[in-house]
């Protein structure tokens, strides 16, 4: 995550630049970096993929939000790498083409010669994408503090094993479209109040594939896809919270035509804590102390996120009083330290006593060391809790 620059500086632009300045800056960067324009130079290979990486995030408003709270561990830059949470680590050239090909308005086709180095164009350029898969996942507290590795076995679309995704019993059973010559499109001339204009769609004989099958395979009747199951592994880093999602990329329905696959979208849920509660990267905990403990003092052992501590209450403590056991909260998730366990002091008041202690209270009732004195800084309640969550 360290290694990673600044998605904003990666494209060149401000924290507060619109949705069109990003679109601009990535396509200016992203033909500065083409392969086809630089052959052969591994630089400017990874500098395409590292604009793509941050379009892929300022461009989308969730993910955008995510990183400009979190950093890249919003977006999953933690897990990073293939099949890890967003980044295009394990992302070929031709995944991002098809996601993001269209914001260049068929410049790349023009210029670049479609997909570039690997040759291919047309319906190539405009490969289907599987859809998204979207699941649930609850942690813990203690897999939320530590961070963990889920597994999952999800059904899905999946390529057809049968005929490995291409729709046809062989692959001499896989013809060029006699229409679009390959392209999967097709070019029409109209003539209009502006004059003789040339247009292009989606071939009508093959649907935009560029090639055509005259024998389906059996089993998934031509789609390509069939329904199946996948077990899939993937990393949560520590820090996560409620209502976060992390995006593993090519894991989601796999795509007809041998398309590029969906991805599997994961919702982040938190587990009730019996014990305790979180508040932001802090965790409090509540310590009910019998009026006789306040008084002359006593120790406790409380749990917290990395098992039992043991803290000290010193004499005269009062009820209400916060204190901090430091660093035993929740880990940022930006790897910016850790948060505290928060104790709330409460005094625990017992709603029946024997004659003989109710005959002590009332001894202790009319004694001037128990009335009430309370300093100023005992009064201003909001003041403590400001200085404790500063």
């Amino acid at each position: 995550m360290a290694d990673k620059r600044d998605y904003y500086e990666v494209l060149g632009v401000s924290r507060d630049a619109s949705a069109d300045e990003i679109k601009k800056a990535y396509r200016k960067m992203a033909l500065k970096y083409h392969p086809d324009r630089n052959p052969g130079d591994a630089a400017a290979e990874e500098k395409f993929k590292e604009a793509a990486e941050a379009y892929d995030v300022l461009s989308n408003p969730d993910k955008k939000a995510r990183y400009d709270q979190f950093g890249h561990a919003g977006v999953g830059g933690a897990a990073g790498g293939a099949g890890g949470f967003d980044g295009f680590g394990g992302f070929s050239m031709e995944d991002i083409f098809s996601r993001f090909g269209d914001i260049f308005g068929g410049g790349f086709g023009g210029s670049f010669g479609g997909f570039g180095s690997s040759g291919r164009s047309g319906a190539s350029s405009r490969a289907q994408k599987g859809s998204n898969i979207r699941i649930r996942v609850k942690l813990s507290l203690a897999e939320i503090v530590n961070g963990t590795t889920k597994t999952v076995k999800i059904p899905k679309s999946v390529k057809c094993p049968k005929c490995g995704g291409r729709g046809a019993e062989s692959e001499a059973d896989v013809h060029t479209c006699e229409t679009c010559h390959g392209t999967g499109v097709v070019t029409r001339i109209v003539q209009s109040f502006m004059g003789r204009m040339q247009t292009s769609s989606p071939c009508p004989a093959c649907g935009g594939e560029g090639k055509v099958i005259s024998k389906p395979c059996s089993r998934c009747h031509g789609a390509g896809v069939v329904e199946g199951t996948e077990e899939v592994s993937f990393k949560i880093p520590a820090g996560v919270v409620e209502g976060m999602q992390l995006t593993v990329h090519g894991k989601g329905n796999a795509a007809k035509g041998n398309g590029v696959n969906g991805d599997l979208l994961v919702m982040i849920e938190e587990e009730e804590n019996d014990e305790l509660q979180r508040d932001g990267n802090n965790l409090i905990y509540t310590l009910f102390v019998s009026m006789p403990d306040l008084v002359l003092g006593t120790s406790a052992e409380i749990p917290s996120a990395d098992g039992k501590v043991r803290i000290k209450v010193e004499p005269g403590t009062q009820s209400g009083t916060f204190l901090r056991v430091r660093g035993k909260g929740i880990p940022d998730i930006n790897g910016y330290g850790r948060g505290d366990l928060l104790v709330y002091i409460q005094a625990w008041t017992p709603k029946k006593v024997s004659r003989e202690e109710k005959d002590m209270l009332e001894k202790l009732r009319i004694s001037p060391d128990f009335a009430p004195k309370p300093a100023k800084k005992d009064r201003n309640f909001f003041e403590q809790m400001k200085k404790m969550f500063s």
